[in-house]
């Protein structure tokens, strides 16, 4: 029998999950979807799934084994806890929550059921986990290939900044695959940053300060930098190096077609995070849905690597009202 599967939030990573789990992943049935809006959420349902503006309804429902959360930020810890409540496997897409407490919240509630039951509810979206290109970057990373890390450069471009977006919701929505994925791929804990900016683009408004540049160093003393750049214009763009004391390691471009015409070479950007991570979305849902078959441990991010991303994001945020002053991370 396959995993039916219940998905809150039917906007566009919502849907993406749908079709997703509905095309591309085997031993998976959407089986009911919920959203604020009706109409969405029907558009984004299989022709054969329940469909609810109710997400609580969803997530009792025997219809159910498992539950992808990919609504707004702010529904997510209050969302995972009815899960729990429901002793129901969830996914859910990061961050975690809006606050640290929120998030300490979930992680304490998920202690209490793995030391009564033995069972592990929550997995965390922080997907790049699943990139080819990630998963060949940390390995040959892991196993030194090129002699200790010394530097890891990191660039993170959007076409265009979110409605309502700032300096804030950029470190907490947008940096913070970085905040786990540097961890993920060094194997130490990021313990200390700093956020800078200088001028900024036109295209930025309200409480966007755009381009930052941050800085983050780990444990064992390896420095990071992150140019995240919200109003690039230009693309979507994804770029991490690895600088080693005999040489580098870095992720290679994905494969796109490229077009020779009028005595110029051409190449397409995405316009967005989709197509560049297509692959990292589906290797994980299929991860997340075979372990389920088996009744294994989540082999994705859990709720404690959400929380600790988090904790870096709210460092990250004290420097920036700190004029940028190297801020200690508090696990």
């Amino acid at each position: 029998m396959p995993i039916r599967v219940g998905v809150i939030g039917a906007g566009v990573m919502g849907a993406d999950h749908i079709r997703n789990l509905t095309t591309a992943v085997n031993g998976a049935e959407v089986t009911f979807v919920a959203d604020l809006d009706a109409g969405r959420a029907a558009a984004a349902a299989p022709p054969s799934a329940r469909t609810t503006t109710d997400p609580s309804e969803l997530i009792n429902s025997s219809e159910v084994d498992a539950v992808i959360i990919a609504s707004h930020d702010s529904t997510h810890a209050g969302l995972v806890l009815e899960c729990f409540e429901a002793m129901t496997p969830v996914l859910c897409e990061k961050p975690l929550a809006p606050t640290i407490l929120e998030s300490l919240d979930v992680v304490e509630a998920e202690a209490d059921i793995l030391a009564a039951t033995g069972a592990r509810l929550l997995s965390m979206g922080f997907m790049r986990r699943f990139d080819p290109g990630y998963t060949a970057l940390r390995e040959a990373t892991r196993v030194r290939s090129n002699g200790e890390p010394l530097l890891v450069h990191c660039t993170s471009r959007t076409a265009t900044a979110g409605p309502g977006a700032s300096s804030e919701s950029a470190i907490t929505n947008s940096a913070i695959h970085e905040f786990d994925i540097i961890p993920w791929l060094l194997g130490t804990p990021i313990t200390e940053v700093s956020w800078q900016a200088g001028r900024s683009s036109r295209q930025s408004t309200g409480d966007l300060q755009d381009p930052a540049l941050m800085l983050l160093r780990t444990a064992d003393g390896t420095l990071a930098t992150l140019e995240l750049f919200l109003n690039a214009q230009y693309g979507y763009t994804t770029r991490c190096e690895v600088v080693s004391e005999s040489g580098t390691a870095a992720l290679p471009e994905p494969a796109a077609l490229l077009v020779h015409r009028e005595g110029q070479q051409r190449s397409v950007i995405p316009a967005d995070w989709r197509p560049r991570f297509a692959d990292a979305y589906r290797l994980q849902l299929q991860a997340w849905i075979s372990a389920l078959e088996r009744g294994d441990t989540t082999p994705l991010a859990t709720g404690e690597d959400g929380l600790r991303a988090s904790q870096v994001g709210q460092a990250m945020i004290r420097s920036l009202h700190s004029d940028g002053a190297f801020t200690k991370v508090i696990y």
